[in-house]
C-alpha cells in the first residue's frame, strides 16, 4: 500500500473511533420524543403541580430576590433565594403564538396546557377553531386521577380556562364557566367568576348549574378552611374579591386566605390512591406588570412562592413520587432592572415604603376627583400621602412637574379623557396620577418598564422531583407540556 493511501486509510480509522468516542461521551436524551408514553421513565409522576407565574419571567423573579434581599440584610448586595430557583433543573422555554412573537395568555396557556401552538386569543383550539386540544388536566382526569385549577384572578381567565375550556376567544366568558362545571375536575379555588349569567346577564347563574352537576360552592372564609373530603367536589371562592373577581394583590391583603392556603387546602382534597394534578397561577403578577408596579409585582411573587412552599411540603413526603414544575406563560411590562437615572446603582430598599397597589391608590383618587371636581386638582394636597404611602419625599422640580400634570389628567372623568398615541406612552389607559407615581419611585429604585403588555423574551422553568432532569435545556413551550405528559404517563395528542 502506497504512503499516501496508508495515510488516508489511518485518517479513516482515527476518525471513526474519535466519532464513536464522542457519542459515547455524549450526554443521553433527557426528553421523550411527541406521543412517547414516558418512554425515559419507569417510573411515573403520581403527584403533579404546575405552577404558572403569569407574567413572570426573569425581571420579575431576580427583582424579587433582590427585594427580599433589601429586607433580611443591610448589606447592598444582599439576594434572596425563592423557594423554586433553589430547584436542581433549571431550563428556558420561548414563548411565541402561533401568530405572534408576543403571546397572550389564552395561546401561551394553551401551549403549556396541550403542546399546541394556537393564535392570541384563542383558548384550547386551533385558530380556525376547528380542533380541540385535549389539556393534560383533562387527560389526567380520564386517567382516574383528581384535578386542581386555583388562580388568584377569575377561574374562568385563559390561563386556569386553558386546561378545561375550548373557545375560540378567551372573553367567552359564559361559555367557559359552563365548561368549568363540565369538566368533572374535583377542586376549583381562589377567584370568581366574570360572567355567570351571560353578557346580558340573561342565562342562567353557571355555578347554579355546577351545582346541579355535583360541585358544592362555597365563598365564605371558615367553610372553605372546613372543606374536607367529604364535600366532594368544590368550587371555592375568596370572600370579598377585588376588581374583575380576582383575589386582592399580595400587597393590599389583610385578613383573607392567600394563594398558599388555598394551595394547601387543595393538596388535603385531593391526595388519594390514584394520585392527583394540580395547576397554581399566579396571576395578579402578569396585571402589576401591565400597570408597571414593581412593588405590587414583587409582593405577588412572594406570595407564588409561599404557595409553592406548600407544594414542597408534600414533596418531602413523597419525593419519590411527585413533580413539580414552576415556570410562566410570558413577561409582562418589559420590567428591567436598571434605569437610565440610576446608572448602575438600585435602591431596591426605596419599593418597600410603598403599602399600597395602584388599584388601591386609584380609589383614592377616585374619591378626591369627586371632591375637587375637574381642574380642582393641587399636588400639595398630595405630597403627605406620596411620602407616607410610598416613601416619595425627595421629589424634584421635574417630578413635581410630571406629577402635576398627571394629577390634571387624572381630574377629568375617564370617558372624557384624550386618548391619543403620547397620553398612551404616558400612562398606558392606567391612571394618570397612579401611573406617574409609580413610575417615579420605580425610576428611583433603578427599576424600568418598555411597555404595558406583554414581551417576547424567553421565560425560564424550574423542576423538582420525578422527570425533573428532563426540564433541562432551551426549548419551546409546547415542550413543557410534552415532557409532563411524559413523566405522567399521558399520550400526547396529535
Amino acid at each position: 500500500m502506497s504512503s499516501k493511501k496508508n495515510w488516508f486509510f489511518m485518517s479513516a480509522i482515527v476518525s471513526t473511533v474519535i466519532a464513536a468516542r464522542l457519542i459515547i461521551a455524549a450526554p443521553q436524551q433527557t426528553t421523550a420524543l411527541a406521543g412517547e408514553e414516558n418512554a425515559h421513565y419507569a417510573k411515573k409522576a403520581k403527584y403533579v403541580f404546575y405552577f404558572i407565574g403569569d407574567g413572570m419571567a426573569m425581571p420579575q423573579i431576580n427583582s424579587t430576590e433582590i427585594f427580599k434581599g433589601t429586607l433580611s440584610s443591610k448589606d447592598p448586595m444582599s439576594k434572596d433565594k425563592l423557594n423554586f430557583t433553589v430547584f436542581p433543573n433549571q431550563g428556558m422555554q420561548t414563548t411565541q403564538s402561533a401568530n405572534s412573537f408576543i403571546t397572550d395568555s389564552a395561546a401561551a396557556g394553551t401551549a403549556l396546557a396541550s403542546g399546541h401552538k394556537t393564535a392570541n386569543d384563542v383558548l384550547g383550539v386551533d385558530p380556525t377553531n376547528a380542533i380541540k386540544f385535549k389539556s393534560m388536566a383533562e387527560m389526567a382526569k380520564e386517567k382516574g386521577m383528581k384535578v386542581g385549577i386555583v388562580s388568584s384572578v377569575s377561574i374562568d381567565h385563559a390561563t386556569p380556562a386553558v386546561f378545561y375550556a375550548h373557545e375560540p376567544s378567551r372573553n367567552n366568558f359564559y361559555e367557559i364557566a359552563l365548561a368549568m362545571g363540565s369538566s368533572g375536575f374535583d377542586y376549583f379555588a381562589g377567584g370568581g367568576l366574570l360572567s355567570p349569567t351571560g353578557k346580558k346577564k340573561d342565562k342562567t347563574d353557571a355555578l347554579e348549574i355546577a351545582k346541579q352537576k355535583g360541585y358544592k360552592i362555597v365563598n365564605d372564609q371558615n367553610a372553605i378552611m372546613n372543606l374536607s373530603k367529604n364535600d366532594g367536589k368544590v368550587i371555592a371562592i375568596q370572600p370579598g374579591l377585588a376588581n374583575d373577581e380576582a383575589m386582592q394583590y399580595e400587597i393590599d391583603r389583610t385578613n383573607q386566605l392567600s394563594l398558599a392556603d388555598f394551595t394547601s387546602k387543595g393538596i388535603e382534597l385531593l391526595d388519594n390512591p390514584n394520585g392527583f394534578f394540580m395547576m397554581v397561577e399566579g396571576g395578579k403578577v402578569d396585571w402589576a406588570g401591565h400597570a408597571n408596579d414593581a412593588a405590587t409585582s414583587v409582593h405577588d411573587v412572594m406570595s407564588f412562592d409561599n404557595a409553592i412552599a406548600e407544594a414542597l411540603k408534600f414533596y418531602a413526603k413523597h419525593p419519590d413520587e411527585t413533580l413539580i414544575v414552576v415556570t410562566g406563560d410570558h413577561e409582562t411590562g418589559g420590567m428591567t432592572i436598571g434605569f437610565a437615572g440610576t446608572k448602575y446603582e438600585t435602591f431596591f430598599n426605596k419599593i418597600n415604603k410603598q403599602t399600597l397597589s395602584y388599584e388601591e391608590f386609584d380609589k383614592q383618587i377616585k374619591t378626591y376627583r369627586a371632591t375637587a371636581g375637574e381642574g380642582g386638582g393641587n399636588l400639595q394636597d398630595w405630597l403627605p400621602v406620596l411620602a407616607n404611602e410610598f416613601g416619595l419625599t425627595e421629589l424634584t422640580a421635574y417630578d413635581k412637574e410630571r406629577l402635576s400634570e398627571a394629577l390634571a389628567q387624572s381630574m377629568i372623568e375617564p370617558k372624557k379623557r384624550i386618548k391619543d398615541e403620547q397620553t398612551y406612552l404616558l400612562y398606558g389607559g392606567y391612571e394618570p396620577f397612579s401611573m406617574t407615581v409609580t413610575h417615579i419611585l420605580n425610576q428611583k429604585a433603578g427599576i424600568g418598564w418598555t411597555t404595558y403588555a406583554h414581551t417576547g423574551v424567553a421565560v425560564p422553568v424550574f423542576a423538582q422531583g420525578v422527570g425533573g432532569e428532563m426540564f433541562q435545556g432551551y426549548y419551546d413551550n409546547t415542550d413543557v407540556a410534552k415532557k409532563m405528559m411524559s413523566i405522567m404517563g399521558l399520550k400526547f395528542q396529535q
